[in-house]
């Protein structure tokens, strides 16, 4: 193979032998209780990042990224507009992610979204839409038709979406539920199906969405306060989903609240409505090298509490295994 063609993890791992990360005594244990080589994460190091370029802008802009980031950007073949960096270099900095022509993307999440072979005109639904880089990832796909939209049960991460998506210029036709999505059953806002009135006897008070800001109301502020007193982040799966954001192509403007809000009683409906699902679920990320290291900068004793909590595992199963009975 020419040298020239290797990946960055083999020129990293040319260059130096891996580091060992100093795993604390908790992880090693919970590592031997499930049979696991503690040298899986002694690789580190090598393992590269990953960025995407915003479509139309690759040609013209590799040469100009590569020279503000001060090194060199591995096209990856297989994933579209996906670019490879040492995984040291940070782009948070850099014109390019501050104009909103580069972000960060896991190639794994690249490769799901490869996976879901969305077409234009597609009606997407993305269950676990947090923290927004597949979302942006889907809305560049998707382009100027169809529509997108996410769903998430934390509200705080869903509004980390709302952010990207509209920095990066691709929330037109996108939008944002908190929500469980094992309880999810809003159909497509372009929905043919009928009026909710006629189907359900729910009375249209008249209230129809206007474009979309991000003032709110005097109302949604309480609402929003006495959510926080509640003290649970995720909404139960008995709560109605909140719309955090709708952009102005997203099929909601002008269209009356009853008509999109209300649930779908059928379940199998709603899941039809939509041409592709996109279920990326929350996991406990103990298997994720590239997470496990970001220990070394929030502090190693902070592990037991967002990686080993016992509490925190076991509710991340039940939401996983959760799905509506009939």
């Amino acid at each position: 193979m020419d040298p020239s063609e290797s990946s960055p993890s083999d020129r990293k791992e040319e260059e130096q032998p891996a580091a060992s990360l100093p795993l604390p005594a908790a992880f090693l244990e919970f590592l031997g209780d499930n049979g696991l080589d503690p040298m899986l994460y002694s690789a580190s190091d090598t393992i590269p990042r990953y960025i995407r370029l915003k479509p139309g802008v690759e040609s013209r802009m590799v040469s100009e990224i590569e020279s503000e980031l001060k090194c060199e950007l591995w096209k990856v073949p297989w994933l579209p507009n996906f670019y490879a960096i040492p995984p040291e270099v940070q782009i948070a900095g850099s014109k390019a992610y501050q104009q909103g022509k580069i972000y960060g993307i896991d190639a794994a999440s690249g490769a799901a979204i490869l996976a879901l072979d969305v077409q234009p005109g597609d009606h997407v639904l993305d269950l676990c839409a947090a923290p927004g880089a597949k979302l942006c990832m889907l809305a560049d796909m998707l382009g100027n038709t169809g529509s997108l939209t996410g769903v998430d049960v934390a509200k705080h991460r869903l509004a980390a979406c709302r952010t990207m998506l509209q920095k990066y210029s691709l929330g037109d036709r996108s939008r944002l539920f908190v929500a469980n999505g094992t309880f999810f059953s809003i159909l497509p806002s372009n929905s043919s199906l009928g009026s909710i009135e006629e189907s359900t006897g729910i009375k249209d008070n008249g209230s129809i969405f206007s474009e979309w800001t991000s003032k709110r109301s005097w109302k949604e502020r309480q609402k929003s306060k006495k959510a926080k007193a509640a003290g649970s982040p995720h909404p139960p799966s008995t709560s109605e989903p909140e719309l955090i954001y709708y952009g102005k192509d997203s099929g909601l403007v002008g269209v009356r609240k009853c008509d999109v809000l209300c649930p779908s009683a059928d379940v199998d409906a709603c899941t039809s409505g939509y041409d592709k699902v996109l279920v990326d679920a929350e996991c406990t990320h103990d298997g994720s090298i590239k997470h496990i290291q970001k220990f070394e900068f929030w502090g190693w004793e902070t592990m037991d509490r967002r990686v080993l909590d016992a509490q925190r595992i076991d509710n991340l199963l039940h939401l996983q295994l959760d799905r509506r009975t009939k």
